[in-house]
């Protein structure tokens, strides 16, 4: 691969994903795309560049993207996003959404589906106390590839000893041979669809929580504000914004800011004061395993 094709490769997935490659990033190129190179009749990414600079490259681009894209997720993945939504959101939720009782969830870069799912997981064992509530879960990720995987809700041994414990596995899955499908009930409640965070997404309307957890890491510093901004044109003033351990809105947006003592959980501006004021709530028995179990 020569620098110009490098060069070529970096600028599409920036422009195409919001993806940044640091220059010496070649031997990751190289291995996730010389196997679409292969698959294309290609033998090198030389001849990959060539192709997707002609025209009705389209397909072949989108290979590439969604090649390059990390869809590395599991059950329960830091565990601490689940206890807050567990012990502050959802009880906050609870008691400012009496007169609708409904609650709007969107994972935005949902993977193979095992985020969603643990939200999905967490709402069941809360039972009784969501009874009568209509809660929907919007998943959405640039690869449709692996959005086919999370639909059927099917995971291998490996995926779901992953942070998830043997009770709720059990509980929530049933096996054939060596794989285990999450159940129905499950899956119809999570609606799953593509989407480009680069993109507009204002049709998805509002939500009250927003899980935008481990992408903005592979984006630059105005990409990242970018996208902040606008997801919280679609959170609702009295939302939660979660981000993954590694992320931040300080120094990138003034519409989202932290929740106190809440690590990697934010509110938008206008409510930030308030948002941490929740800890009065009694705390459901706890679902989120400890850490380290199931992996």
């Amino acid at each position: 691969m020569t620098p110009q094709d490098y060069e070529f490769l970096r600028n599409l997935l920036k422009q195409r994903s919001g993806l940044v490659l640091s220059p010496e990033k070649h031997y990751l190129v190289e291995s996730r795309l010389l196997p679409v190179a292969r698959k294309a009749g290609l033998f090198n990414l030389t001849g990959l560049v060539g192709k997707l600079k002609a025209p009705g490259a389209e397909a072949l681009t989108v290979e590439v993207v969604e090649a390059m894209t990390t869809n590395e997720s599991f059950f329960f993945r830091d565990k601490i996003p689940f206890e807050h939504f567990r012990d502050t959101i959802v009880p906050a939720l609870l008691s400012a959404r009496t007169a609708t009782r409904r609650i709007r969830i969107w994972c935005a870069a949902a993977a193979a589906g095992q985020e969603p799912y643990t939200l999905a997981i967490c709402l069941k064992e809360m039972g009784k106390e969501l009874k009568g509530w209509r809660v929907e879960i919007v998943a959405t990720d640039i690869s449709t590839e692996v959005l086919e995987k999370a639909r059927s809700g099917i995971y291998t041994q490996f995926e779901v000893q992953r942070g998830l414990p043997s009770l709720l596995l059990i509980k929530y899955f049933s096996q054939t041979g060596d794989l285990w499908q999450i159940a129905p009930e499950l899956r119809g409640m999570v609606n799953f669809m593509p989407l480009n965070l680069l993109h507009d997404f204002s049709h998805l309307r509002a939500f009250d929580v927003v899980f935008c957890r481990n992408v903005l890491i592979y984006f630059d510093q105005q990409t990242k504000t970018d996208v902040l901004d606008r997801v919280a044109a679609v959170t609702e003033r009295d939302g939660y914004l979660v981000l993954g351990g590694a992320e931040t809105v300080v120094g990138l947006t003034g519409k989202f800011r932290p929740v106190e003592d809440r690590r990697g959980l934010y509110a938008p501006t206008q409510n930030a004061a308030a948002a941490g004021n929740v800890l009065g709530f009694r705390k459901p028995a706890a679902i989120v395993p400890a850490a380290g179990a199931g992996r």
